[in-house]
């Protein structure tokens, strides 16, 4: 499992990587939008305010993939018919795409409903080669 962990990281940390370079290219003017917006994907967490279940739901809605390539797509789209959404659309999902690239390269990966750091990539933030943190699916079975 570390192995695949680390990988995991690895390709998180080429997508940020990645928003970065298309910011910069696709939107000069606009990079600095990637570290303003940075802490704003976090109000996802708030959901914990209420339970483990909800923040766990909530931090994993906004905390994936899927929505910023939804805005890049639609930023694709609609480039030549309305530049300004485009390029809001386009800016947003790059600082989106960062977010979550950053947090997953530092072991914050999706929450396990259970506790709030537990994720699919071990103990949030936890070292992938020790994996510390998390407990192993053998202690998993003994702890039923």
């Amino acid at each position: 499992m570390r192995q695949i962990h680390i990988i995991q990281r690895i390709e998180a940390g080429a997508v940020a990587l990645l928003a970065v370079v298309a910011v910069v290219v696709l939107y000069p003017a606009w990079w600095w939008v990637i570290l303003a917006a940075f802490v704003v994907f976090d109000l996802s967490m708030l959901g914990y305010v209420r339970s483990t279940a909800v923040g766990a739901v909530s931090y994993n809605l906004i905390h994936n993939y899927a929505w910023p390539l939804v805005l890049a797509l639609i930023a694709l789209v609609t480039q030549h018919s309305f530049p300004v959404a485009s390029t809001f659309l386009g800016v947003l999902a790059c600082a989106w795409a960062f977010h979550v690239g950053v947090d997953r390269t530092l072991g914050f990966g999706l929450k396990i409903p259970d506790a709030f750091g537990h994720t699919d990539l071990g103990g949030a933030g936890a070292d992938p080669v020790s994996d510390e943190g998390r407990q192993r699916p053998e202690q998993d079975v003994q702890n039923t």
